[in-house]
C-alpha cells in the first residue's frame, strides 16, 4: 500500500453529543432552559437526526427526502437538510437552528479519536500518502488544524467541493489523483459500508471501523498500520 484514504466523521473524529451541542449554543445565546426541558430538546434533536455526524434521523420527513439524498453535494443543500431537521424541534428562539448548524462546523464541536494522531503521524513517517475523503457540506480543514493533525494530511477531497458524494467512485478517484497513487495500492478506512465501500469499485482495499463515542474506541485505527506494512 502506498496511500491511505480516511473518512472524517466517525473514523478520525467524532462530533460532540447532542446535549453538549445544544448547551453550547444556548450558552452562546445567553439562554437558559430548565434541565428537564434541555434534556427533552436534546433528545428530540437527536431523534430528528439534526446533528451532522450524530445519529441519523429516526424518520425522514417526506418534504426533506429529496434534499437529504443529495445533502453532501453542496454547502447549501447540507445546511438546508440539517436545519430542516432541526426545525422539527421547538426551541426558545428560531435563530437557534442556524446557530446549531454553525456550532457543528466549529473545531470545538469535534474530538479526534485517541489513536488518530499516532496513526496519521506514523503513516507519514513511513512515507505513506494520506488523504481525507468526506461526505460533508463545509470545510473541515480548520478542525484538523485546530487539533494539530493537518500536517499529516496530504490531500482533502470533500464532497461539497466536487458536487459528488460517496459511494460514487469518482470521489475516491479524485483523491487518488490528488495523491498521485494507484487505487489498487490504496486503503480506504471508514465507518460506513454503504458510503466508504464505494472505494472498492476502483480496486481500493477497504477497512471499516465502528462509529462509536471517543471514549469507547481508543485503538480501532491501529490495525491500519499493519494493513499497510
Amino acid at each position: 500500500m502506498t496511500a491511505v484514504l480516511f473518512d472524517f466523521s466517525g473514523t478520525l473524529f467524532r462530533v460532540e453529543s447532542t446535549e453538549s451541542w445544544l448547551r453550547a449554543v444556548l450558552a452562546e445565546a445567553g439562554l437558559v432552559l430548565p434541565e428537564p426541558e434541555l434534556a427533552e430538546a436534546a433528545q428530540a434533536l437527536d431523534t430528528a437526526g439534526a446533528l451532522a455526524g450524530g445519529a441519523p434521523p429516526a424518520g425522514l420527513p417526506e418534504d426533506l427526502a429529496g434534499v437529504w439524498a443529495v445533502r453532501d453535494e453542496s454547502a447549501e443543500l447540507h445546511r438546508a437538510a440539517y436545519t430542516g431537521l432541526s426545525r422539527r424541534v421547538p426551541l426558545p428562539d428560531p435563530a437557534l437552528h442556524d446557530a446549531l448548524y454553525d456550532r457543528h462546523m466549529s473545531p470545538a464541536a469535534w474530538s479526534p479519536y485517541p489513536d488518530a494522531g499516532h496513526v496519521l503521524r506514523t503513516l507519514g513517517e513511513r512515507g505513506i500518502r494520506v488523504g481525507v475523503v468526506s461526505n460533508i457540506g463545509w470545510d473541515l480543514r480548520p478542525v484538523f488544524r485546530e487539533h494539530g493533525l493537518d500536517a499529516y494530511v496530504d490531500a482533502y477531497v470533500l464532497s461539497y467541493e466536487h458536487g459528488v458524494q460517496k459511494p460514487d467512485p469518482r470521489l475516491f478517484a479524485t483523491a487518488c489523483d490528488a495523491l498521485g497513487v494507484d487505487p489498487k495500492k490504496t486503503l480506504m478506512v471508514g465507518d460506513s459500508r454503504p458510503a466508504d465501500g464505494g472505494a472498492a469499485a476502483l480496486g481500493c482495499r477497504v477497512h471499516f471501523v465502528d462509529h462509536l463515542p471517543v471514549a469507547e474506541r481508543p485503538d480501532a485505527l491501529l490495525p491500519v498500520l499493519d494493513l499497510v506494512s
